[in-house]
């Protein structure tokens, strides 16, 4: 893994986690109280002047007011931060803990602890610029940056409304699953657009490639830039073959890539190379839409098992698998895994999808009747619109279903 791939994928995580939004809402904050403290000493430079009347507070009313807000705010932001892991402790235990990630994303969790961070961490610093009169010294009292304050004080009380009535639904069963299948709807999409594009129709070499690249850490591989491996299959007249997928778990003597080549490729160019995927500790949604219907299986599987037996949420998933599985077969020319001319990789198709979906969820569903018969009618409806290339799939997938059936 190279410094390319560690670098996207740092900024991949970053995007993706609790803390990056709220800490550059403080750094916001910070240049909000230097920018209103810069007007306030030079209030002479504006246009136009607040009437007396708002710009008259003394220096230990300021004071005192500036205290309320910070202690306030820092005391509601600790209730909103115990109830963010409240709710993701809960969706833990119940709907499986691989979907922690999809709470710790969520942007209105991390937009409103970021708010009422900045205004805690504005109102410290406007405190700190109070002064007394004193011998030689005269009062100095912030009067912009007070009103700025009382503002961000009442964008913090309609932040903490929001944020009570925004956390009960962030584990609502039937918002995870939407989420959930939305994503990979659009991700299938996204893959269908981008293998378009891909260039096609040419021989493959025989034999064995002239250089084998092997992995250096252990993981799960979570990116890989396959336009920068066109890129150098092109430059340097290679072909190339990823043997594991994205999503696969690798091992330091897993072979990663295979290149073909009329050359000895220098060491350069196997750093470049590798330096195009990145691995981790646990698979991400990131290039990899059959880990978003893993997650959707996991969560049949809890609804189904005898301590939940909750067939409307397990239904409700399934709804999710078929729609997912609807795009991958009907848009455009459908999820395949057509071969490149110069590199290839395991593609994800329609096989492969449905193969961690359905199947997987045979052993949960069958036993229960409800949620059988509707597993039967949502393949059925599939089989209708799906390509004739992938009807024997479901077909095969309804055979394992019925009640009498000794497949598992």
């Amino acid at each position: 893994m190279g410094k390319r791939a560690r670098l996207f994928k740092f900024l991949q995580d970053v995007r993706a986690s609790y803390w990056f939004l709220p800490s550059i809402l403080v750094i916001v904050g910070l240049i909000l109280a230097a920018g209103s403290e810069w007007i306030d000493r030079n209030a002479d430079l504006l246009p136009m002047n607040l009437p007396d009347t708002l710009i008259d507070t003394q220096a230990d009313g300021a004071r005192a007011t500036l205290s309320v807000i910070a202690q306030s705010i820092i005391g509601v932001a600790g209730v909103m931060f115990s109830m963010t892991i409240v709710a993701v402790s809960f969706a833990s235990g119940n709907f499986g803990p691989r979907l922690i990630g999809n709470f710790m994303r969520d942007r209105g969790n991390q937009w409103s602890l970021g708010i009422l961070i900045a205004t805690f961490v504005y109102a410290l610093v406007v405190l700190s610029s109070v002064q007394d009169a004193t011998e030689g010294v005269d009062q100095y009292v912030p009067q912009y940056s007070l009103i700025l304050a009382l503002l961000l004080t009442l964008v913090s009380v309609f932040t903490m409304i929001y944020f009570v009535h925004h956390v009960p639904e962030t584990i609502n069963v039937s918002r995870i699953s939407s989420g959930l299948g939305t994503r990979l709807e659009n991700q299938i999409r996204v893959l269908i657009d981008g293998r378009a594009d891909e260039e096609d129709g040419n021989d493959w070499p025989d034999g064995p490639p002239t250089a084998r690249l092997t992995g250096t850490l252990s993981g799960y591989i979570q990116t890989c830039n396959i336009d920068r491996i066109h890129t150098l299959a092109a430059e340097n007249n290679w072909h190339i073959r990823m043997s594991p997928a994205i999503g696969e778990f690798v091992t330091c003597a897993t072979e990663i890539f295979g290149i073909w080549s009329t050359e000895p490729v220098t060491d350069d160019q196997r750093n470049a190379l590798m330096g195009c995927y990145a691995v981790g500790s646990a698979k991400t949604e990131n290039q990899n839409p059959a880990f978003m219907a893993e997650q959707l299986v996991e969560m049949i599987a809890r609804a189904l098992s005898p301590g939940v037996n909750d067939p409307y949420t397990a239904m409700d998933c399934l709804n999710r698998l078929s729609g997912a599985l609807t795009v991958a077969s009907v848009y455009k020319d459908g999820l395949s895994a057509e071969e490149g001319t110069r590199f290839r990789y395991p593609k994800l198709n329609f096989a492969g999808l449905f193969a961690v979906s359905f199947p997987l969820c045979r052993q949960y569903v069958r036993p229960d009747d409800v949620t059988r018969q509707h597993t039967q009618h949502l393949l059925e409806n599939l089989a209708e619109v799906a390509r004739p290339a992938d009807r024997h799939l479901i077909t095969s997938e309804l055979a394992a279903l019925t009640p009498d059936s000794t497949a598992i």
